[in-house]
């Protein structure tokens, strides 16, 4: 009789194999995003601290100004236009200095903290003579800060990380001006006809001088590469050929690119109520900060120019869409519209600054970027004008749309994208 001695069962080998993780094409789940660094996560918050303050006391200017100080309407455009015209000069001056300074923390640090100062200044100012310089004062220290700011931001940040770093400050910035836009409404509603303007300029400097507070505590400088000896920062050679094509697109946009002030006014003829017009002011503000953060994000994996294409398209839909609508709907729906241009184009136009310009040379591209913008501010605005008064409507918006087509495709045919070179 023969007997079968019975194989030893191997439990490990009975046991059925289970693929390994994510094997076999399943994808993996996405990888959480690092945290941004602390220093932009700081500018984040100065840039929403500051703009909560600005959006809320814009609403009051032009009343504190006529109401309280007794300027007229000439000397409250005189005031606005000096402002704007300092705050360029300061943004073409900004860049090179930081480059000779060696430093970009303390003009960034000057510029939050010159609005810190002048806005409770402003309020209690006797008359208009000083509240122009004030508010002169004001935007200098925005146009300090801005280029100093985009750059420490981008040397802060790793390459792979810049197009979220800028969208997320971009967001910030316009989180901080919905939050100021609504709180204005609301302390007004609150306070209702008798409210003292000085005292709401008082509360609305609030927000500034916790920005200040922000940078100063929380901002720090990372090492930058060995500077060159002061003669040789005189005669730096020039910015890349890339980087000046790029400019050139943009600067040809800014001519189209004219003050929301007319697209206001225009939202008003198509039958939008007064009352509403500060909500339709809102609801493009709430459109920004989600997309902005999304799309700079988004920029890192598959390259930033489209996203500034795609941006400066919708931008000319809109004012396509302001020279031939008919109605207040029209008018709800490309404010919206505008919105998302701002949250598409935005923070990921100066990541495209950085990709295209060396780390020693940023200071001044982002000088030139900002300077040439509020350079075409004031030709693009009194463009409008002109045009409107000459024939309409339709003829001034339709200009400004056809300028952002033309920006549009000078961008994709002389501007390369480095970010999509190095994701591709």
């Amino acid at each position: 009789m023969s007997y079968r001695v019975p194989l030893a069962r191997n439990p490990v080998s009975r046991r059925r194999r289970r693929p390994p993780p994510y094997a076999s094409g399943v994808p993996a789940p996405p990888a959480e995003p690092a945290p941004l660094p602390p220093t932009v996560r700081a500018l984040g918050w100065a840039s929403l601290l500051n703009d909560a303050s600005s959006e809320f006391l814009y609403p009051f200017l032009p009343a504190f100004l006529t109401g309280v100080l007794g300027a007229g309407k000439p000397v409250l455009g005189l005031v606005e236009g000096a402002a704007e015209a300092a705050a360029t000069a300061a943004k073409f001056a900004s860049g090179p200095l930081a480059e000779r300074l060696g430093r970009r923390r303390p003009l960034v640090a000057a510029g939050y903290g010159l609005a810190a100062i002048s806005r409770p200044l402003l309020a209690l100012a006797p008359g208009w003579g000083l509240a122009l310089s004030l508010r002169a004062l004001d935007r200098v220290g925005k146009g300090l800060r801005g280029p100093p700011r985009d750059a420490l931001l981008a040397a802060a940040t790793p390459a792979a990380d810049r197009g979220r770093a800028f969208g997320f400050r971009a967001a910030m910035d316009h989180t901080g001006a919905l939050a100021g836009a609504l709180l204005a409404a609301g302390v007004a509603a609150l306070l209702g006809a008798g409210a003292d303007l000085r005292t709401l300029l008082l509360w609305g400097s609030i927000p500034a001088l916790l920005s200040a507070v922000v940078v100063l505590a929380f901002v720090k400088e990372p090492p930058r590469p060995a500077a060159p000896a002061p003669s040789a920062a005189r005669t730096a050679g020039p910015l890349p050929p890339a980087f000046r094509r790029y400019l050139l697109a943009a600067a040809v946009f800014s001519l189209g690119n004219s003050s929301d002030a007319f697209l206001l006014l225009r939202a008003s003829d198509l039958g939008v109520p007064l009352a509403a017009l500060p909500l339709l002011w809102a609801a493009h503000h709430a459109v920004k900060p989600a997309l902005a953060y999304a799309v700079g994000r988004r920029s890192d994996r598959t390259g930033r120019r489209g996203f500034v294409a795609l941006g400066w398209s919708a931008y000319a839909l809109v004012y396509a869409g302001f020279a031939l609508a008919d109605g207040p709907v029209a008018a709800t729906v490309l404010f919206v519209l505008y919105g998302a241009y701002h949250g598409l184009a935005e923070g990921v136009e100066k990541a495209l600054v950085a990709d295209l310009v060396p780390e020693a040379a940023r200071d001044r591209a982002f000088s030139w970027f900002a300077g040439l913008s509020g350079l075409a501010a004031l030709p693009a605005s009194l463009g409008v004008g002109f045009l409107w008064a000459l024939d309409g409507p339709g003829l001034a918006f339709g200009a400004g749309a056809a300028l952002a087509v033309v920006a549009t495709v000078l961008l994709l045919v002389l501007v390369p994208d480095p970010a999509r070179a190095l994701v591709g």
